[in-house]
C-alpha cells in the first residue's frame, strides 16, 4: 500500500472516530456505536499496512480504547432496550433533533414553547428526557418551556414571525435505513421520508376565530 493511500485511510479513520466521539458526547449512542465500529475497522486496516513498530503500538492502543468504549455502549443500549426506553422516547429524540437544527440555524432562537401530551407508557422517561434537553439548551441561551395537554392531537410548529408549519406525521417522518451500515444511518439529511403532507402558511392568511 502506497504512503498516500495509507495516509488517506488514516485520515478517514480519524474523521469517523472524531464524529463517533461527538455523537457519544451528545448521548446519541446508536449513531456513535456505528461510527466507532467503522472507525475501528479503518484503523485496523491502517495497522495492517503500517511497518513502523512505534506507530503499530500507537494504533493498537487507540484501537483497544475505542473497542472498549464501543463495548460499553453496546451494554448501555442493551440495558435501554430491555427497559423499553427507546419505544417510549421516540418523540423525545425527534424533538431533540429538531432543537439541534434550531441551534445550528442562522436565526437566533431565544425561547421554545412545547405543548405536548404525556406518554402513559413511559412518562417518567419522557419528562426526564425533556428536562435534560431543557438544561442542555440553556447552554445555548435558549429557554425551553414545556406544557402538557391531555387532549392535544394536532402537530404544528409556530414561529413568532407569523409562519406556521403543519406536518401530518409530526417530526417522525424519516424512514429507517436498510441496515446500520447504509447511507443515512448517521446523517438524517440523507434518509428517505415517509409520505406525508406538509403545509406552510402565514398567520395573516388565516382567519381569527
Amino acid at each position: 500500500m502506497s504512503q498516500s493511500v495509507l495516509a488517506g485511510m488514516e485520515n478517514s479513520a480519524v474523521t469517523v472516530l472524531k464524529r463517533a466521539i461527538e455523537l457519544d458526547n451528545e448521548s446519541r449512542l446508536p449513531d456513535a456505536l456505528v461510527c466507532y465500529q467503522e472507525g475501528i475497522h479503518l484503523l485496523m486496516e491502517v495497522l495492517k499496512a503500517t511497518k513502523e513498530e512505534a506507530k503499530k503500538v500507537h494504533y493498537r492502543k487507540k484501537i483497544a480504547d475505542y473497542m472498549d468504549r464501543a463495548e460499553k455502549i453496546k451494554e448501555q443500549l442493551n440495558d435501554l432496550k430491555e427497559s423499553n426506553y427507546f419505544c417510549s422516547n421516540i418523540f423525545v429524540y425527534n424533538f431533540l433533533k429538531f432543537c439541534e437544527m434550531l441551534v445550528k440555524g442562522p436565526c437566533s432562537v431565544k425561547t421554545i414553547h412545547l405543548l405536548t401530551s404525556l406518554d402513559n407508557a413511559g412518562n417518567v422517561q419522557q419528562t426526564s428526557g425533556l428536562e435534560e434537553i431543557k438544561q442542555s439548551l440553556q447552554r445555548y441561551n435558549i429557554t425551553l418551556e414545556v406544557k402538557y395537554s391531555p387532549s392535544i392531537h394536532d402537530r404544528e410548529i409556530r414561529f413568532n414571525n407569523g409562519w406556521i408549519i403543519k406536518i401530518g406525521r409530526g417530526l417522525d417522518y424519516f424512514k429507517k435505513t436498510q441496515s446500520r451500515f447504509s447511507i443515512g444511518y448517521c446523517d438524517f439529511d440523507l434518509r428517505h421520508c415517509h409520505e406525508t403532507t406538509v403545509d406552510i402558511f402565514h398567520v395573516k392568511h388565516t382567519k381569527n376565530t
